[in-house]
Parts: C-alpha cells; sequence; structure tokens
C-alpha cells in the first residue's frame, strides 16, 4: 500500500500541474460539431477539491483510488483542485472525468458541461448541513451561557446541529475580522454573506474579509486569533481537534444557515453510459464496506455515498445568483 501511496502521489503531482492551469481558463468548447463519443479512456483523474488539509488529501484518498483502479480495471489518479471552480473546468476540459464535488459545483457541472450527479453523500444519516459561524468570543456573540455537545461549545441553539440557528445574532459581526473561503465555498462563504446580507450587512464594507483556502483553515483562523470570526461547513472544528484538543472549547459555534444540500459525485459526460454506471456501483458499494466507510471519512467526513436527486441542487444555485456568482 506505501509503494501504491508514493506512485499516486507523484502521478497526482504531474496532474495537479493541469488542474492548477485551468483555473484561470475557460475550458469549454462551446463552437463547432459535436464529436461523437470517443472511446473510454485508458486512465481516469479523481478530481478533489481543497475542502480541508489539500496537502495530504491526496496521500489521504490513495485508498480510495487504488479501490477504483482495482475494480474498474482503469489506472484512477487523484488530484486536488486550486479551488473548487477549478475543479469544475477541469472536468469541462476533458482533464477530469469524476469529480467530488460541493453542492453548486455539482449544479455547475452538470448545467455548464452535461456531467451526471451520480451520487450525493450522506454525513450521519443526513444528506443536508447548515453552514456554521464560529467565535472566539463567545461574550459578545452568545445571547445565552454556550453548552457543550460531544466536547464541543455552542450558543444561541446551534447545538441543535441543525440550521437555522442563532441568526438572530449575526448582525454582530459588523465590523469583525471574517475568515472565510472563495466565493464557490456554499458552507464557507455563500449561504453565510447571503445570511449576513439578509441581517442588513454590506459584506464588502461591514467586515474585514479574512481569505483563508480551507473550512480546517477558517477554524484555526479564528482558534489562533486571526480572526474574531469564521465560516465552515458543521462541524469542521472535528477535522482539527487531533492537533488542537481544545478547539472545541475556544471556538464556539453561536449560529447556523439554512441547510445546504450534500456534496457528491459527477462524472464526465465523455465517460460511456456503462463506465458511469461501474463507477457509480463501484464507489456506493466501496461506501457500505466498513472500510470504505473509514476511508470516505478520513478525506471528507463522508459516512455513506446515496444515489442522488440532481434537484435539490437547485437551492444552492438559487443562493449563488442571490449573490451574483451565477
Amino acid at each position: 500500500m506505501r509503494t501504491s501511496t508514493l506512485r499516486h502521489t507523484a502521478t497526482a503531482l504531474v496532474a495537479a500541474g493541469a488542474l492548477l492551469a485551468l483555473a484561470g481558463c475557460s475550458s469549454a468548447n462551446a463552437e463547432g460539431d459535436a464529436a461523437a463519443p470517443a472511446a473510454d479512456p485508458e486512465s481516469l483523474v479523481l478530481a478533489l477539491v481543497p475542502s480541508q488539509d489539500q496537502d495530504g488529501l491526496v496521500d489521504t484518498a490513495a485508498p480510495l483510488t487504488d479501490h477504483l483502479t482495482e475494480e474498474l480495471g482503469i489506472e484512477v489518479t487523484g488530484v486536488v483542485s486550486k479551488d473548487y471552480q477549478a475543479a469544475v473546468e477541469a472536468m469541462g476540459a476533458g482533464q477530469a472525468q469524476i469529480g467530488f464535488l460541493p453542492s453548486l459545483q455539482l449544479w455547475q457541472a452538470n448545467d455548464m458541461y452535461d456531467a451526471s450527479v451520480v451520487l450525493q453523500t450522506e454525513r450521519n444519516g443526513n444528506i443536508t448541513y447548515p453552514a456554521q459561524f464560529m467565535t472566539n468570543n463567545p461574550d459578545k456573540y452568545c445571547d445565552d451561557a454556550p453548552v457543550e455537545r460531544d466536547g464541543m461549545l455552542f450558543c444561541n441553539g446551534a447545538d441543535a446541529m441543525a440550521g437555522p440557528a442563532g441568526l438572530d445574532s449575526i448582525d454582530k459581526v459588523k465590523g469583525a475580522n471574517v475568515a472565510l473561503l472563495g466565493p464557490g465555498s456554499p458552507a464557507g462563504y455563500i449561504y453565510p454573506i447571503l445570511a449576513l446580507q439578509e441581517a442588513g450587512l454590506d459584506t464588502d464594507t461591514d467586515i474585514n474579509q479574512i481569505p483563508v483556502t480551507a473550512n480546517d483553515a477558517s477554524v484555526l483562523a479564528v482558534y489562533n486569533g486571526d480572526a474574531e470570526v469564521g465560516f465552515s461547513f458543521w462541524d469542521a472544528r472535528s477535522i482539527v481537534v487531533k492537533d488542537t484538543p481544545d478547539v472545541g472549547q475556544k471556538v464556539v459555534v453561536f449560529a447556523l444557515t439554512e441547510e445546504i444540500p450534500n456534496d457528491g459525485v459527477a462524472l464526465s459526460s465523455d465517460l460511456s453510459p456503462e463506465l458511469q454506471e461501474r463507477i457509480t456501483t463501484a464507489l456506493a458499494d466501496f461506501s457500505d464496506t466498513e472500510e470504505g466507510s473509514k476511508i470516505l471519512e478520513s478525506v471528507y467526513s463522508i459516512t455513506k455515498l446515496a444515489p442522488a436527486n440532481p434537484e435539490s441542487l437547485d437551492v444552492v444555485a438559487r443562493a449563488a445568483e442571490a449573490l451574483g456568482l451565477q
């Protein structure tokens, strides 16, 4: 397994260059006649978005790509895209055939490039999740005493673990340093920013935006005091608890947004229906095994992959449109 992991990492570094180059380029071929379906490729690229510690993500996902390679009889390599949008463009350019994508990017891959949305993730039985507002200053943002749940502190009813909750308190964010992900992130940007705007804040002038690259970086920005407030998916504090055991006490969740459809898996329209079906079955069956579930949890905190409902993604597309991101 170690040799295989090193092989995946080396190959991924080469393939990642193509993904990085795509970040600023348009990859759609909007003109010309439709080409006849090509034969299925001899190798596949699985695009991962930098939702958390991107440096180790390819290695963490190596058992998954190894499994797909074995099941499909086709070499599968994992790469981490520069950002969320680059993963979509990589699929549109034929540089990636499988995408583990957040909900907005699933919708975009389907809408822009006719990718098939085949699976959505479950986390502890849930197919939706809220974005969370976190702070290191609970005296300012908590209208009640924080309560502990599973070693983590919450206030304003956010311990219910389902949104919305505590949104009456978010107008206090005005003037604060706020850690947030790029505009393509539903939990790290779109839903929290929209909630702030609906609370009456001008998010261009009323907050000091501290850009971060991933959800764990947002948690750590609050933990380290670089930001007073941070946005992330629920509950990204668990990602860093191993290295910062007191994160659940120092970083308090004080509000949750409306529920967001879970991320999932998109497959390139360049692949034959037969290969798409084989990939979908291999991933779903993998998630049903104890080993597979543990590996998927280590990659993106996934407990199961279930059949997708593409129509459920319309809500996040509408939220992005409300922010002018479409």
